[in-house]
């Protein structure tokens, strides 16, 4: 990478995910424009439109300096002469070529042929050679710690409270599976991306002209040229375009990383949630030298979580930017283009998110992700500890169903069972159950009538340590392991 080069990233110096620079670094931005300008030179010369003579002084060496005009240039040349950025780019192309190939740059394009199409492959570089990848090494990651944690319990949440129980590896899954829901849907949509080289009003006014004006070899179809340059740059052209591309393709792409952003924070946001200090479930690790607060030296916070967390929320007002965009005044006007510029920051704080989730220790050089402690005793203990009101559910079931209670079994445990509970009158379901059975004639038929397999989930006392005690998981162990195996299967390939 060029030291003298502006490779600075759109949004905050702060965040500067470095993978990106060399695809959205500022001064590389232009790059993309040369790319167009080329793609139609290209089709031109090898459809005979341009005099073969004439193409072959496009050597590589003239290509390589072509290329190498930076958007600090353009820049330049549009605030001192021409106050247009892409004819500042046309006139720079050109002092670099030979004076026969000039007449052929940016013919018969309008800025927004180049602006867009270049727009669309810029994305379409970044998420290939960046996002994607990475978002692979995540996904691998998670895949390990979902099949790893797959059997370890968690009581389960709802409202802030304990639910039914779960297990580390599930909770893990429920995260992982919209990531790799969204990633795959982000692969789709980028391959969606259009361009478009249909002129200034998207009726290829010029193109059809040309095509009877040039006379050139009936093999070559003016008209079709859109399709052409698609074919060298590797992406396709909108059907139908005004002076710009619609705007959906960019918008579902961009939404795509937006959920896949939204998704990154629930995680952080749920491994915030579970290092408060009365939870104590989830540790993120605390680097030598680290401090937690400029006063309080006791404290170790999530600050990896929370900068994901942030990331996020700047994204959503980001994509509002692409909500604004999604209108246009009749054929085009300029209000929305200095907001386009805006779009890459949302690939930026995405990229930032993904690499804090990267991110080696200083001594310990594994991602973070794999650096995180699981407290499973603790979490266990929890878990066994909300055990027996969380058991209120299957009792509800089995009562209504199995036993065949004649009233409302809801009720009855919700009100006459769960109190005895939680009020301490008794240490497991059983016990309640056994004491409300006792002056409850339609209980006590019911309890008796259903199977021993049925009775033991909530076992006598004495059972309390038994591990037989504890289906009520559900399938969270064999869905976290299936889930991680689906997950694999992406990152393979």
């Amino acid at each position: 990478m060029d030291k003298d080069l502006n490779l600075s990233l759109p949004g905050n110096p702060r965040y500067q995910p470095k993978d990106l620079k060399p695809v959205m670094g500022y001064d590389y931005l232009a790059r993309y424009f040369v790319w167009v300008e080329l793609a139609v030179i290209d089709v031109f010369g090898k459809g005979g439109v341009i005099p073969p003579a004439v193409y072959a002084l496009l050597t590589d060496e003239i290509r390589a300096d072509v290329l190498s005009i930076t958007t600090t240039e353009m820049d330049t040349r549009e605030r001192e002469v021409t106050g247009h950025d892409i004819r500042a780019l046309v006139q720079l192309i050109q002092e670099r070529m030979p004076e026969e190939l000039r007449r052929w740059v940016h013919v018969p394009l309008t800025s927004y042929d180049v602006i867009d199409t270049a727009r669309a492959v810029m994305f379409k570089v970044a998420h290939r050679e960046v996002v994607r990848p990475k978002m692979k090494r995540i996904l691998a990651l998670f895949a390990e710690l979902m099949t790893k944690h797959a059997d370890d319990l968690q009581i389960g949440r709802t409202h802030g409270q304990h639910a039914t129980p779960i297990t580390f590896g599930f909770w893990l899954t429920t995260v992982g599976r919209r990531l790799f829901d969204d990633i795959t849907a982000a692969d789709d949509s980028v391959s969606k991306l259009v361009g478009k080289i249909a002129g200034p009003v998207g009726a290829k006014n010029a193109l059809v002209w040309l095509e009877i004006a040039l006379d050139p070899p009936k093999t070559f179809g003016m008209r079709f040229l859109d399709r052409s340059v698609g074919f060298e740059l590797h992406v396709d052209m909108a059907p139908i375009a005004t002076q710009i591309v619609p705007p959906e393709p960019l918008a579902r792409y961009l939404n795509d990383l937006l959920l896949l952003s939204a998704a990154l924070a629930q995680f952080a946001d749920d491994c915030r949630q579970l290092m408060r200090s009365e939870i104590g479930e989830i540790g993120e690790e605390f680097q030598e030298a680290q401090v937690g607060s400029s006063t309080m030296a006791h404290k170790r916070n999530p600050v990896t979580f929370e900068g994901v967390i942030g990331a996020y929320t700047k994204n959503v007002s980001e994509y509002a930017k692409v909500l604004m965009t999604l209108t246009s005044e009749h054929q085009r006007d300029l209000t929305a283009s200095s907001v386009m510029r805006d779009f890459p920051v949302i690939v930026v704080n995405l990229v930032t998110q993904i690499d804090a989730l990267l991110r080696p220790g200083k001594k310990d050089k594994r991602p973070f992700l794999a650096r995180i402690f699981f407290n499973k005793e603790r979490a266990r203990e929890r878990a066994l500890e909300a055990r027996e009101l969380a058991l209120a559910e299957p009792l509800y079931l089995l009562l209504q169903t199995a036993g065949q209670y004649p009233g409302d079994a809801h009720d009855l445990v919700n009100h006459g069972i769960v109190p005895r509970l939680a009020g301490g009158a008794h240490s497991t379901m059983f016990e309640a159950v056994e004491e409300v059975a006792s002056g409850n004639t339609g209980l006590s038929a019911a309890w008796k009538g259903m199977s021993d397999k049925a009775r033991h989930l909530f076992g006598p006392a004495e059972d309390q340590t038994d591990v037989s005690r504890e289906p009520y998981a559900g399938e969270a162990g064999q869905l976290a392991r299936q889930t991680a195996a689906k997950i694999s299967e992406y990152v393979s390939h």
